[in-house]
């Protein structure tokens, strides 16, 4: 059987929002990361500050 032109599934380029789209998510993803990464660090060095502070105070 032969098909028309018409009927066979066409190749489209991504619509250019959607490439958008999928850039600023995986932007925000990352940025996501990295700030979580930042703050687990911050909270770290936290912790290992008030850990010296209470090492000084034992006699």
């Amino acid at each position: 059987m032969v098909y028309p032109c018409g009927m066979t599934a066409s190749v489209k380029s991504p619509d250019p929002k959607d490439e958008r789209a999928e850039r600023l998510a995986a932007a925000l993803r990352e940025n996501l990361k990295r700030r979580k990464l930042q703050a687990r660090s911050q909270a770290e060095a936290k912790e290992q500050a008030k850990r010296a502070g209470k090492e000084k105070e034992k006699p």
